[in-house]
C-alpha cells in the first residue's frame, strides 16, 4: 500500500525546512526519487538536504555530469540526474551501485527509473499558488519509510 503525505511550502525557506526535517531520518542505502517539472525545485531540495546532512559543498545540478557526489558527516550523498537516461538499464550501466549500498542516493527525474526502486521514497515537487510556493507530494510503500512519513506529516 502506498502512503502519501502532501506538504505546502510557501517559499524556499519552507522547502529547505522539509529537507532539514528529512535529513536526520535518512540512512545509508536510502534512495530518494525526486520528480517535478523543470524549475520545480529538485536541485534546490537536494542542496538543502545535503546542507542539512552537514556539508557546505556547493551542490549543483548533475544534468551534464549525470552524477555528483557529496561527502557529509552522515555519509556519501550520490546526486543523480536521470533526465537523459532512457530507462533503468541505462542507469545501471553508470556503475554507481556501490554508492547505493553505502550512501544516500537522491535521483532527479526518478520516475524514469522508478520501477527498479520500489523501496524508495518518492518526492514530487509541483508549483503552488505562485512561483515561490511548492507542493511536495511525498510517498512510499516500503515499511522503512513509515516513521519518516509520520515525522514529515507533522510539518503539515
Amino acid at each position: 500500500m502506498v502512503r502519501k503525505v502532501t506538504l505546502i511550502a510557501k517559499d524556499e525557506a519552507a522547502t529547505a525546512r522539509v529537507a532539514a526535517a528529512l535529513a536526520p531520518l535518512l540512512h545509508p542505502s536510502d534512495v530518494i526519487l525526486l520528480d517535478g517539472s523543470l524549475a520545480a525545485g529538485k536541485t534546490f531540495f537536494t542542496r538543502a538536504l545535503v546542507r542539512a546532512l552537514g556539508s557546505d559543498e556547493a551542490v549543483t545540478s548533475p544534468t551534464y555530469t549525470i552524477a555528483n557526489i557529496y561527502e557529509t558527516p552522515k555519509g556519501t550523498v550520490l546526486h543523480v540526474d536521470a533526465y537523459r537516461l532512457k530507462n533503468a538499464q541505462e542507469f545501471y550501466h553508470l556503475g554507481l551501485e556501490d554508492y547505493f549500498d553505502t550512501g544516500i542516493a537522491v535521483i532527479e527525474w526518478g520516475e524514469r527509473i522508478a520501477e527498479s526502486y520500489d523501496t524508495a521514497l518518492s518526492i514530487r515537487l509541483g508549483f503552488g499558488e505562485d512561483d515561490t510556493a511548492r507542493v511536495l507530494s511525498i510517498s512510499a510503500s516500503a515499511p522503512r519509510w513509515d516513521t519518516v512519513l509520520d515525522a514529515l506529516e507533522t510539518l503539515a
